[in-house]
């Protein structure tokens, strides 16, 4: 029989908290858990900013921007949730999608936020070169619906 698992304080990925034989208030570290994990599934972000806002909503979520302020200080690039009157930190991981409500984007976290531009449509050419402008206004057209470009 193999032993069995033995548990830090908090998953690896994420920093749920685990639980421990004669915890006390567990529901603190089970609604903690809950609440991280809220943020975290399909997480949207209404925007980047660096101040929490005035009267955040439960359950809204952003993400902090260089130069974070108040509660947010030393928090940037991490995703800022609401939550029961509190603010709960995630920490982003290699290969971890956000959508930007704001932009109508996906970002992509790969040492950082990244989120492409759309590039520019073509201009000018000749007669043959309308069959291309389609193609490629339909292939940003597509690209910007998937959410990896942003809505202009």
């Amino acid at each position: 029989m193999s032993d069995p698992i033995q548990f830090t304080e908090a998953s690896p990925r994420f920093a749920l908290p685990f639980l421990f034989a004669a915890q006390s208030q567990k529901e603190f570290f089970v609604n903690e858990a809950l609440a991280r994990t809220d943020i975290l599934l399909h997480p949207a972000i209404q925007a980047e900013i660096p101040v929490p806002p005035a009267n955040p909503a439960d359950g809204h979520c952003w993400l902090v921007a260089d130069g974070g302020t108040g509660e947010w200080t030393g928090r940037d690039g991490l995703i800022a949730g609401y939550s029961s009157g509190s603010w709960i930190f995630a920490i982003p991981t290699t290969g971890m999608r956000i959508y930007d409500l704001s932009k109508g984007q996906y970002r992509l976290f790969r040492d950082g936020w990244i989120s492409p531009d759309a590039p520019a449509q073509p201009t000018g050419g000749t007669a043959p070169d309308t069959e291309l402008r389609a193609a490629f206004a339909d292939l940003i057209e597509a690209l910007t619906n998937a959410g990896i470009f942003p809505v202009t």
